[in-house]
């Protein structure tokens, strides 16, 4: 059995002890950190997750801290979104391009202040980017990795366990919005937001010496619900359309090519560096783009790498994430297809590792 080595360079959470303690089987790797894939299993993970409610270490969601007079301005550097109607209070999710149009991440970004934000990342080294634009630029603005590690609960009980630890008002938090609560004497930066379909919150947890009193308080008040570790669940979020930059997309993408067309404001998103590229990409149209697809047969093997999609002989896309689905009782998947074969319904086949398969497109997921 092949085992990873671990050091100084893959960095433990601020509720790593937590995770051990609870049984985690597997790891990945993200932003040089641990993050837990599997508890008891995926298919009982996910399960778990659908019926009750279970508490996420997300702290690999690295922040990159945008702070000062000019914070605003980098930001929308970064990002087609129009973020000028952006209040403090709210969190708006903003694809991160590159001058070519490119994904760099598709990270939340959260506004504390009109000088003050917070990017909440995905899987990749955005801080250099950022540090990069900002020097170069020569803009008026500090650019930081704050001590802040984020903490979700996910699932259909969270609103109560949220409240019988913050009190009722997290109730009132509306969807990509955030309130500040109180826990020992600490402001924290709650959301309602998540990496899952099945509603719940995210905590920035600001300081990593409070990070297992509060997960530990969370699992003292969520014993009557049924409360369990967990994180992201492969077969949840493949239902849901939730892509993973780094296996769903990459820079090799852009925006419109990855079902986010809707979050790129490219007429009047005056000032992003990938702005003129995402004209012509609006203009002309993406000639591939995501699609849910379903692939018949038992259930497929892991997928750790790209599996073709072809049509009468030809390659017309790829397969980036799969799983059997026990609520749809079908293997799910989310995969690239070219313009010829991304209508609703088409018929194509997946190379997997274990053979052709059919496999039919769909324009919609399943959550």
């Amino acid at each position: 059995m092949v085992q990873l080595a671990l050091s100084r360079r893959l960095r433990r959470t601020a509720f790593s002890d937590g995770v051990e303690a609870a049984g985690v089987k597997a790891y990945t790797v993200y932003n040089h950190m641990l993050l837990p894939t599997v508890f008891r299993s995926v298919e009982e993970d996910y399960r778990h997750l659908k019926e009750a409610v279970q508490i996420w270490d997300v702290a690999v969601e690295r922040q990159v801290e945008l702070r000062g007079p000019d914070a605003g301005r980098l930001l929308q550097m970064l990002t087609p979104r129009d973020l000028r109607g952006m209040l403090p209070g709210q969190c708006y999710y903003v694809p991160i391009v590159d001058e070519t149009g490119g994904m760099l991440n598709d990270p939340v970004a959260v506004k504390l202040s009109e000088d003050r934000y917070w990017i909440s990342i995905a899987d990749s080294d955005l801080l250099y980017w950022v540090k990069g634009i900002a020097y170069g630029y020569r803009l008026d603005v500090l650019v930081d990795e704050p001590d802040i590690s984020p903490l979700a609960v996910q699932g259909p009980k969270a609103d109560d366990l949220m409240a019988s630890v913050f009190g009722d008002g997290v109730r009132d938090i509306r969807f990509f919005r955030f309130g500040v609560y109180q826990f020992q004497g600490r402001d924290l930066v709650i959301a309602r937001s998540g990496y899952s379909k099945q509603g719940g919150f995210e905590i920035y947890v600001e300081g990593s010496d409070i990070g297992m009193p509060l997960w530990n308080a969370l699992f003292e008040a969520g014993k009557p619900m049924d409360v369990h570790a967990g994180c992201p669940n492969l077969i949840e979020r493949i239902e849901g359309g939730l892509l993973s930059y780094g296996n769903d997309m990459t820079d090799d993408n852009t925006p419109h090519e990855c079902g986010l067309g809707r979050f790129c404001n490219t007429q009047t998103a005056i000032g992003c560096i990938g702005r003129d590229a995402l004209l012509r990409v609006a203009k002309e149209g993406p000639v591939q783009q995501v699609r849910a697809i379903s692939i018949a047969g038992d259930k497929v093997p892991s997928c750790d790498r790209w599996w073709p999609l072809v049509a009468g002989g030809r390659k017309v896309g790829r397969v980036s994430s799969a799983a059997w689905s026990p609520d749809f009782n079908t293997n799910v998947a989310i995969g690239m297809v070219r313009m010829t074969h991304w209508d609703d319904g088409t018929d194509i086949t997946v190379e997997a590792p274990d053979g052709l398969r059919p496999a039919t497109v769909h324009e919609t997921f399943w959550l």
